[in-house]
């Protein structure tokens, strides 16, 4: 393709709206679980919630799929929505969390630019809470491109951000 146009450094991704079965449920899981706010409601449908206040970070809707099945793990959709939490201490936080509430994790990794937890929500839209490493961290090849990979995260090392 011969232009050239670069999307700006600054540009951010808004949010999501995801299609749920059940707002209630969707509900509990994005503020009760996991500690969005709930800043608005549509009628019965929809919801939106955030963090820190924003209008919304996430949209959750029954308007297509009200009692539906989850999505089919073989189909063309969105693969996960990825939470970036602040800080390591946030992580550790938010995975303790999930632990005593007995929340089953899909995965953990760590991906040299990153550390993520994996899982997914009521309706089986998949899930990544994760923290990025400083970038004058991150890995790099000879070249100077980046170099991520997917190891085991060290869960215990997390956890020891608790205690500071």
């Amino acid at each position: 393709m011969a232009d050239t146009y670069k999307v700006p450094g600054q540009t951010r991704i808004g949010h999501v709206h995801l299609k749920v079965s059940d707002i209630k449920r969707a509900l509990e899981f994005y503020c009760d679980l996991l500690g969005f706010e709930l800043m608005t409601t549509y009628g019965e449908d929809a919801a939106f919630i955030s963090a820190g206040g924003y209008h919304h970070h996430i949209g959750l809707n029954t308007w297509y799929s009200k009692n539906g099945p989850h999505p089919a793990a073989d189909a063309t959709g969105l693969f996960h929505t990825a939470i970036l939490y602040p800080t390591r201490k946030d992580l550790a936080v938010i995975y303790n969390r999930l632990r005593k509430a007995g929340y089953q994790l899909t995965g953990t990794a760590d991906h040299g630019v990153s550390e993520a937890l994996y899982l997914n929500d009521p309706d089986g839209n998949g899930v990544e809470l994760y923290r990025d490493r400083p970038r004058e961290e991150w890995p790099r090849k000879p070249d100077g491109s980046l170099y991520m990979y997917t190891r085991p995260l060290d869960i215990q090392d997390l956890l020891t951000e608790l205690d500071k």
